[in-house]
């Protein structure tokens, strides 16, 4: 009777099924048992996946999470131009070294905390919830506080630092619970959440410098804080995990191997290592794109709107290849998308970026073919874990995402370094190369190598995976 009724339990139930197979205990008492299997044969009654209100409300409300977490640190460059200008931030020591951290630090260490920030959501997952809380609380008052102080140091640590910590806390429970509400559709799922950043980026930039403008940076951190937490509380009550916390509580996952099994597919090294160097690349162009639109001798708000329309691009290469990676091949996606970028680089950023006409087709065509990389990760991740285990999932989600976080950090001091004018170039004026006496010419030269490097290790990648399926396949 039992098995009969086990056999009745809908395909949406899956998920459920598999983990709790896997963490049902050993030694159980017949009674215990018996509630044991009464409870698996009670899934049927939880939510369905990939659909529904609670998977549709969850995602719209990720979206804001998103857009709020991240949009704030892409949009950062409005601020950062502000601070410049203004002479009791820009006359403190060290402050054209730390007031440009303030912005890669914050998405700096959201994207490192996932191998720290994950485990404790599956080791404590009955404070994850509340954690979310104390982490739009901390976005609030990270904010809140900057709007008080005048210290490049206090600014870095408020706006920088404790907003980090908060968005760690509201945004990474979000990355877990999307794999328990959808599997089938995970990566349209991680599309439509990581279009926030990109919407974000793309309504701040246009919004940011009228209010800075009329009320000051300080005023505007009040007004942005207060904006935050209005939109932000009502979305709470909704994210929340599709699984009673009862059947994600537990022993430690007896997979049978499969949690290990992604350790030894070469096709996902090379996956961290494409993911690594994309990092190393992708950033740069959102930190120096305001400074290379100065050099043009642009306005703001000329400047920001390259900024911006570059971050609304992105929202639809999020939206889009997140849509893909459930239908095509996504080494193919990633390889094409990584070459496409390369040369989008060298010839938009290169070649016809002397002009705001060309400075806003680079940016454009740099948001659509680079921006939606994230939407690749669930594509890469379901070829080697089964879709039907959102912890590991989540797990990889978090190595992918701390790979990236280091190209984040660490490329902004390299060009730094390399942001130099040459002096008179000849092709001043005529050249995206020559901009600013040839001084963003090995910026974009790096950025475009990164690019070709990553699109060259993605295609042997791709070969190599291919290979080690037919093999696995033959045993």
């Amino acid at each position: 009777m039992i098995e009969l009724s086990a056999r009745a339990v809908p395909h949406q139930a899956t998920p459920n099924l598999y983990i709790e197979q896997n963490l049902r205990p050993q030694g159980l008492s017949l009674g215990s048992d018996r509630d044991f299997l009464t409870n698996r044969v009670n899934t049927s009654s939880l939510a369905p996946v990939d659909g529904g209100f609670g998977a549709w409300s969850f995602l719209f409300s990720a979206f804001f999470v998103e857009l709020i977490v991240w949009g704030f640190p892409c949009a950062f460059g409005t601020f950062l131009d502000a601070y410049l200008r203004d002479p009791t931030y820009a006359s403190q020591k060290n402050a054209q070294l730390l007031l440009p951290m303030i912005g890669t630090m914050t998405s700096g260490i959201i994207y490192c905390s996932g191998p720290v920030t994950y485990p404790l959501i599956y080791r404590y997952p009955m404070y994850t919830r509340i954690s979310m809380w104390i982490g739009a609380a901390i976005c609030f008052a990270s904010l809140f506080g900057a709007s008080y102080t005048t210290s490049v140091v206090n600014l870095v640590l408020c706006q920088g630092v404790l907003y980090a910590i908060g968005g760690t806390m509201l945004y990474n429970p979000c990355i877990n619970y999307m794999n328990e509400w959808f599997i089938a559709r995970r990566g349209l799922a991680n599309g439509v959440i990581s279009a926030g950043a990109a919407a974000g980026g793309l309504i701040l930039p246009l919004v940011l410098p009228g209010i800075i403008d009329r009320y000051g940076t300080a005023k505007t951190l009040r007004i942005i804080a207060v904006v935050f937490a209005v939109c932000l509380l009502p979305m709470l009550p909704f994210l929340k995990g599709r699984l009673p916390l009862a059947r994600v509580v537990g022993p430690a996952v007896r997979s049978g191997g499969e949690d290990r099994k992604w350790m030894k597919s070469p096709g996902f090294r090379f996956v961290m290592i494409v993911n690594t160097i994309q990092g190393f690349g992708y950033f740069v162009p959102l930190v120096w794109l305001p400074t290379f639109a100065s050099e043009l001798h642009l306005n703001a708000t000329n400047s920001s709107l390259a900024l911006s329309l570059l971050n609304g691009a992105s929202l639809i290469g999020t939206l889009g290849f997140g849509a893909l990676t459930d239908h095509m091949d996504t080494w193919l996606l990633a390889f094409s998308t990584l070459l496409g970028t390369c040369l989008a680089t060298f010839v938009g950023w290169g070649v016809i970026s002397y002009s705001l006409a060309g400075l806003i087709a680079f940016g454009m065509a740099y948001g659509v073919l680079a921006g939606g990389w994230s939407s690749f990760w669930p594509g890469f991740i379901k070829t080697v874990v089964s879709q039907e285990d959102p912890r590991l999932a989540t797990t990889l989600m978090g190595y992918l995402m701390f790979s990236r976080g280091l190209g984040n950090i660490l490329s902004t001091p390299i060009t730094a370094a390399m942001a130099h004018p040459k002096g008179l170039s000849a092709v001043q004026g005529r050249l995206g190369f020559g901009v600013g006496n040839g001084k963003f010419e090995n910026v974009i030269v790096y950025t475009g190598t990164c690019f070709a490097g990553a699109s060259l290790i993605a295609g042997v990648g791709w070969v190599v995976e291919k290979s080690y399926q037919r093999s696995s396949t033959r045993r």
